[in-house]
């Protein structure tokens, strides 16, 4: 007889079994572990001035606490690592980019305000007016440098001459210790003033050219502070930080003698004439990348062009590769068809090869002066074509090679869908006199058709998106000429999108992520239509 816990006096919740007690603290142990480790990245991004990512991990790491200490969410636990994923990989992504698109994000607009004030503050320049001649002497006690000045000492004109005069205090000779010049990494110096050259013996240029990278490496301080540093092969000079903090948040330039002020609508320190100071920092900017993609002229015109080459792309692809892959199907299925096995080998043969390989062969077969492509159209008919710098012919090209990769998918499905079909309706049409134009497009078209139907819509959002084949094959040349942007007439809307973004001199992020987000919303919204069309419950 089997007694209960309650029986036996004790909580019912407890289990006689320590195994599972065991087991249950393990759990909790290793979900604390990973809630500590979300709230470290959470730390860790806050002090990197991240605060999205640092606010998405804690949002996960809560989420995480919860559901795993609730017993009432325990169903919960096991989709929870799927929608995290999704919210991480997926949902987060989509509203980072969403968001991006509304401001001037580039790599002129990178880095936070405060970020580029301090990088701003941090520049030195060489004051040129307090130069110093220098020479190496090798003394009883060791090597000693030498400075003498040889600027111009006149009256100070600006602010930076009139600091490296005032630390000088019209000083025009210098000297230091015995110093090593062995050794890496910066070294700091201190230099006090000489009446005379050292007793010693100077050494020669190519023993001071033997030392030059040590020699670069010295910081040379005043008594007063101000610091030299190497700026030639026999030079030292005074290094003065060129921008100085102002008490409104504007910043002034010692060296040109100008105000900088912060223009929170660019996004830059400007000066008195409009000149933009890079970096600057990122702001909101509204719509003005989604009004440049279709006023600008020089970008409507290549997006436009883009943009309907895309469309045609993914559809003539979808078309071309059901065409290939109905007809073999067919043919594969025809009972006097000897050898079924080996062909449908042979034919889905090309779906096995990783697609990045087929794409670099095809690239070299059809290179104009000696692929084989060519080789055999000179020897047949006398042409070498220009695949890669004519237009057409590099679409025609995308073409023939997308609907090599893409048929063995098509082919498949069609199988298996013909496969599918009773030979009842077969054999009834043949006692009614159909023929085989009447099966195809009596029974088989239509019978294949509306199951095919969301995998030829998913068929045209991955081609839509086919990065790897422009990338690979054309790199979306040949150029379009008059673009203000890197633009190609093989490009995709994703690879212009990537080029924006990555290869372009400005990498405006910003109109790279409004084109993004229109290309979702298309991808989105065609998918939904097309589903709606055909009938089928979404």
């Amino acid at each position: 007889m089997y007694t209960t816990n309650a029986s036996r006096g004790l909580p019912r919740h407890r289990s006689r079994y320590p195994a599972e007690r065991y087991s249950r603290w393990a759990l909790r142990a290793l979900v604390a572990l990973v809630v500590l480790a979300t709230l470290w990245l959470v730390l860790a991004f806050h002090l990197h001035g991240q605060p999205i990512f640092a606010l998405l991990f804690l949002m996960l790491g809560a989420a995480l606490g919860v559901v795993f200490s609730r017993r009432r969410l325990m169903s919960h636990r096991y989709i929870f690592p799927a929608v995290a994923g999704m919210a991480l990989f997926v949902i987060f992504p989509l509203l980072y980019t969403v968001g991006i698109s509304f401001s001037n994000y580039s790599s002129s607009n990178l880095l936070s305000e405060e970020r580029v004030r301090s990088q701003l503050l941090s520049r030195t320049y060489q004051e040129e007016s307090a130069t110093f001649g220098f020479q190496l002497y090798r003394t009883e006690a060791g090597v000693r440098l030498f400075l003498e000045r040889e600027g111009d000492s006149g009256e100070a004109v600006d602010a930076g001459k009139a600091q490296a005069e005032a630390a000088l205090r019209g000083v025009t000779r210098f000297t230091t210790g015995p110093i090593a010049l062995e050794g890496e990494g910066q070294r700091h110096v201190q230099i006090h003033p000489a009446g005379g050259e050292p007793a010693g013996e100077p050494l020669a240029m190519r023993e001071v050219i033997a030392k030059r990278d040590a020699l670069q490496n010295l910081v040379l301080t005043t008594p007063d502070g101000l610091e030299l540093r190497m700026v030639g092969l026999r030079h030292f000079a005074p290094m003065l930080d060129r921008y100085e903090a102002r008490n409104d948040d504007s910043l002034y330039d010692r060296r040109d003698d100008l105000l900088l002020t912060a223009d929170h609508e660019t996004g830059f320190f400007v000066t008195d004439t409009g000149e933009r100071i890079t970096p600057g920092w990122p702001v909101a900017v509204g719509l003005d990348n989604y009004a440049k993609i279709f006023l600008d002229p020089d970008i409507r015109g290549p997006f436009i062009q883009i943009f309907v080459w895309t469309f045609a792309f993914a559809g003539l692809t979808v078309l071309f590769t059901l065409m290939v892959g109905f007809v073999l199907a067919s043919l594969l299925q025809w009972d006097q068809l000897r050898g079924k096995a080996l062909y449908r080998t042979l034919l889905i043969l090309p779906y096995a090869v990783p697609a990045f390989i087929s794409i670099l062969i095809f690239k070299g077969m059809f290179n104009q002066h000696f692929g084989e492509i060519n080789l055999i159209l000179d020897a047949l008919f006398g042409v070498r074509p220009s695949w890669f710098t004519d237009p057409w012919l590099a679409r025609s090209m995308l073409l023939i090679v997308n609907t090599w990769l893409g048929y063995p998918y098509m082919l498949l499905l069609c199988m298996g869908l013909i496969q599918s079909i009773p030979k009842d309706l077969y054999e009834a049409s043949a006692v009614d006199g159909g023929g085989p134009l009447t099966n195809l497009f009596q029974i088989t078209l239509p019978l294949i058709i509306k199951p095919l139907t969301p995998l030829l819509i998913a068929c045209f959002a991955f081609n839509f998106n086919n990065f790897v084949l422009i990338a690979l094959l054309t790199g979306g040349n040949p150029d379009i000429l008059g673009a203000s942007t890197p633009a190609g007439t093989t490009d995709l809307l994703v690879s212009y999108t990537y080029r924006i973004a990555f290869q372009d001199a400005g990498q405006n992020f910003g109109l790279a992520a409004a084109i993004a987000t229109l290309i979702f919303v298309l991808v989105a919204g065609l998918a939904l239509l097309n589903l709606r069309l055909a009938k089928v419950r979404v």
